[in-house]
């Protein structure tokens, strides 16, 4: 017998939900079946078994919230000795909680879970894909599972690779201590809302889901872990709504409609190639210095926050990024994006002048090394060659890693920024 683990199918993923199992007890599963869907932080996921065997137990339920990453969520009896399903994901539309999820089947007494060890990581921090089994035969033999090539579905490690490994190669144990004790600091928990002087049932409590828990943590971290600072600056806009007008006139005939954002996006991309200093992320190893612009847009959905991502932005014209733009910020409020289409990017546009928001500070999408906040455009004094004159005029704030871009390179950013912005006909070429 061996156990099926919840996956963790995003680098956020501490938790998620079971929403639905696509297989019952005694079915018989192969390689490529779907067998589960899994709600993350961010997308619905289907879960695919990449070996087969029989399903001899659903240890959760349908509707079950909070399953936490690597906890046995299914057993599957070997067929011939092979290795369990490990899952892997692909998005699909978030599916509705049903009314009353099915009940679990409970795990027989005669042959309780043998608890799985959580999948090991590579030198590199990145997770090395393997069986359950092959983890508990590596760890009984001995085996060092990051020199092994896996041979299973999408290269994943089973139990004939680490059986053809030569032995001895022993991992270092993992330490169980918590980090607490480690560090010597123990946890901060925060009062309640009694303790700090409002009073049980003043309130209705909405409890928070996965996307929630993720965004709460990582703007925590985020804004601990990363020295920041922002720089602010006017661009006037005028020239750029006339333009936007006539190319949009030209672009009716094909249903395309470029958005201010569409031009802040391509603007971005263009100054990060002019100032590769900006696109940049800071590594314990070193500052990765980005190939590509991959400009992360800022979308609200229902419970939270995603920025899809427009890829290669300096190598697309504004009528491509629009077109790109509405259809990813289209299935992300459907939840419908695949992982590689959110998760990444190299710079974040996040815009709310939509709202009236003038001016407003973003905080670091991690590990990115700079977020660009856009204000709403709107008609204040200026002063043109010694005269005052109205002029339409968007604030636009760059907040800075500075372990990456110290404030002499943001401004430079900004310096290259601002004149495609307020003379776009550069865009167009």
């Amino acid at each position: 017998m061996t156990d099926i683990l919840m996956p963790a199918l995003s680098p956020t993923m501490e938790e998620g939900v079971l929403a639905k199992w696509h297989v019952k007890v005694g079915d018989i599963v192969s390689a490529g079946d779907v067998i589960a869907e899994i709600e993350t932080d961010k997308a619905t996921m289907e879960v695919e078994a990449v070996d087969e065997g029989e399903v001899t137990d659903i240890l959760v339920a349908e509707g079950t919230e909070g399953v936490k990453v690597n906890t046995p969520i299914a057993r599957l009896k070997d067929e011939g000795g092979a290795a369990a399903p490990a899952p892997t994901a692909k998005t699909e539309e978030a599916p509705k909680a049903e009314a009353a999820p099915a009940k679990a089947e409970a795990p027989k007494a005669a042959a309780p879970a043998t608890p799985a060890s959580a999948a090991p990581k590579s030198d590199s921090g990145e997770r090395i894909f393997s069986s359950p089994l092959a983890r508990r035969i590596a760890a009984q033999n001995g085996v060092d599972l990051k020199s092994i090539k896996g041979t299973g579905p999408h290269g994943r490690i089973v139990r004939r690779d680490v059986e053809a490994a030569p032995k001895g190669a022993v991992q270092p144990a993992a330490s169980t201590a918590p980090a607490a004790a480690i560090s010597g600091i123990a946890p901060r928990q925060a009062p309640s809302l009694a303790q700090m002087g409002i009073p049980d049932g003043s309130y209705d409590l909405i409890p928070l889901d996965g996307m929630k828990k993720a965004v709460a943590r990582r703007m925590v971290d985020s804004i601990q872990n990363v020295p920041h600072f922002p720089l602010f600056i006017d661009v006037e806009i005028d020239q750029l709504m006339a333009v936007r007008a006539k190319v949009n006139k030209m672009l009716e005939p094909q249903g395309i409609k470029v958005s201010v954002n569409d031009f802040v996006i391509k603007a971005a991309a263009l100054a990060l190639k002019m100032v590769p200093e900006a696109n940049a992320s800071y590594t314990p190893e070193g500052i990765a210095m980005h190939h590509n612009a991959d400009v992360s847009m800022a979308v609200a959905i229902d419970g939270g926050l995603i920025t899809p991502i427009i890829k290669k932005a300096e190598t697309k014209g504004l009528a491509q990024i629009a077109t790109e733009s509405k259809d990813l910020a289209k299935r992300a409020r459907e939840r419908k994006l695949k992982p590689e289409e959110f998760q990444g990017g190299t710079f974040s546009v996040s815009n709310l002048g939509m709202f009236g928001i003038k001016q407003f500070t973003s905080i670091i999408n991690e590990p990115q090394g700079c977020i660009m906040s856009v204000g709403a455009g709107e008609q204040r004094p200026v002063v043109k060659d010694g005269q005052l004159a109205v002029a339409t005029v968007m604030t636009v704030t760059l907040t800075c890693d500075h372990r990456v871009v110290d404030g002499a390179t943001g401004a430079r950013f900004l310096q290259a920024f601002k004149p495609l912005i307020e003379d776009p006909v550069a865009m167009l070429a």
